[in-house]
């Protein structure tokens, strides 16, 4: 069996896997985007910028001219202190998140923009580490909605928000809450301005949900979240004895986008 081939069936076995777990309505339907999300963390100094110019320059050019539309580029506003960076890839399925890198490799444009950051030797690294996590899509809103009326807003912000489940069975309620509860439909009602909703089938802090939410700024974000608590569906929605304690840690994280992010 091709390395490909291999990997796409494992992701894919891990994804049905996940799939099989939930309900009936979070199945998986063959609609649902897989998300890449890449966390960096930067060199200090002189080189902090390399990973955002590579994304800048090279990486989202190419990953357009590869199929791949709506790539988020963002840097921490308010979260955790060393000096980070998130890429946000929508994919339409694991085949593109097998076969994008190849693609992008074959990129003569790609690989000219990019060299400084492909090229980089062991003495001159372009970033300390990379995390990357692959997400799921849930089925009550299967692909990222860009929020395309803030998008001339330089001062707009992302909040990201990491629901992490202490089993599997506690995760898949606490995703079915969202899409047959329609705590989604909740949000938006309350102007939290979704972007996304994914299940994570690959990376860390499993089982885990992660969502990210789009204000114009914090005083926007403030005020939705005090409409979101006060919101009738919300106030009776939360007494569903079955959803209850399925949320055993929450990571909130404040970002700004760059320049060159389309989200």
């Amino acid at each position: 069996m091709k390395r490909r081939d291999f990997l796409s069936a494992s992701v894919a076995a891990g994804a049905a896997t996940m799939a099989g777990m939930q309900s009936d309505a979070n199945a998986a339907t063959g609609k649902q985007e897989i998300v890449e999300l890449i966390k960096y963390r930067l060199n200090v100094g002189s080189g902090k910028n390399r990973v955002e110019e590579f994304y800048r320059d090279a990486a989202i050019p190419a990953l357009n001219r590869a199929g791949i539309k709506n790539v988020g580029a963002f840097n921490v506003f308010f979260g955790p202190t060393d000096p980070t960076l998130y890429i946000m890839i929508p994919h339409p399925n694991i085949e593109s998140v097998l076969t994008v890198p190849q693609k992008l490799l074959d990129d003569a444009e790609y690989n000219k923009a990019g060299a400084d950051f492909l090229n980089t030797t062991l003495d001159n690294i372009a970033y300390v580490r990379r995390e990357s996590s692959l997400l799921q899509c849930f089925a009550h809103m299967p692909k990222v909605e860009v929020p395309t009326e803030m998008l001339k807003n330089k001062s707009r912000i992302y909040e990201i928000r990491i629901y992490e489940s202490h089993s599997v069975k506690a995760g898949n309620l606490k995703v079915e809450m969202f899409n047959n509860g329609s705590e989604i439909d909740i949000f938006k009602d309350s102007d939290l301005n979704p972007v996304l909703f994914g299940q994570t089938i690959v990376g860390p802090m499993m089982p885990n949900l992660t969502y990210m939410l789009a204000f114009n700024d914090m005083d926007e974000r403030f005020a939705s979240w005090d409409k979101f608590r006060t919101h009738p569906d919300w106030l009776q929605l939360r007494e569903v004895e079955k959803y209850k304690d399925t949320v055993s840690n929450i990571t909130d994280i404040i970002l700004r986008p760059l320049g060159c992010s389309q989200i």
